[in-house]
């Protein structure tokens, strides 16, 4: 593993899988959440673009369907 980042509170490792590790002041692994949330405030994790609404792209195509339902009787 190649060190990338030390902070005050964690070391953070990169694995040749191209994974991280993240281990705290005590020498302990961090993992789950805490893990993330790290990385995230030291910038190696994107937060992704939330996604239009299904709904919203259903409803737009109901409505054009019934507009020419409509346009048709």
């Amino acid at each position: 593993m190649k060190k990338l980042k030390t902070t005050s509170d964690h070391t953070i490792y990169e694995k040749r899988s191209g994974r991280y590790a993240v281990k705290d002041r005590k020498k302990r692994w961090v993992q789950g959440d805490d893990k993330v949330a790290v990385l995230r405030s030291q910038g190696l994790l994107k937060t992704p673009e939330p996604k239009a609404p299904a709904a919203e792209a259903e409803t737009g195509d109901e409505a054009s369907t019934e507009d020419g339902a409509d346009d048709a009787a």
